[in-house]
């Protein structure tokens, strides 16, 4: 497996993913699945510096990808960063999102990221070891925030500070 920044080329890959999580998860809160072209602007937004994309590749092409991006707007928010995980689902229990988040962290950290937080709809127990294992403490708990699927979800925000 290869970790490496992701490129334009691998957009259609990557929405492709998402799209999946999209249609049959609430680990997301998008409802419509993106086009290459709708999702081009999210891809634009990576800097390569504290704004990062990587994917995990492997003999069978891209298996996931790992991103940094912008908490908040406000500028004081600067150095904290969102980050997320999307693994292709016959691609799961691999080592893949360890593989992106040990990659990810290395890359954004001297940028000046202080901070990184994960949204995690609930249930997700996998999501929340995966975050707990690399130093992330739940820092937040939403009960009912999302409506998705003819129901509510509760979403619980973790943090680590680096």
């Amino acid at each position: 497996m290869i970790i490496r920044p992701a490129t334009l080329t691998d957009l259609p890959r990557l929405t492709g993913i998402y799209n999946h999580y999209i249609k049959t998860t609430a680990f997301t809160f998008d409802i419509e699945p993106y086009s290459v072209e709708t999702r081009t602007p999210w891809f634009r937004a990576f800097d390569g510096q504290r704004r990062q994309c990587l994917v995990a590749e492997t003999d069978q092409g891209v298996a996931g990808y790992g991103c940094s991006g912008e908490f908040k707007s406000k500028a004081a928010y600067s150095t904290s960063v969102e980050v997320s995980i999307y693994v292709a689902p016959e691609e799961h229990r691999l080592g893949i999102a360890s593989a992106l988040y040990r990659h990810l962290f290395q890359a954004i950290v001297p940028h000046g990221v202080h901070c990184a937080y994960a949204g995690i709809t609930l249930p997700n127990e996998p999501s929340i070891a995966l975050h707990s294992s690399f130093g992330f403490e739940q820092v937040a708990h939403f009960n009912e925030v999302g409506f998705k699927f003819g129901r509510y979800w509760d979403v619980i925000w973790m943090e680590r500070r680096f």
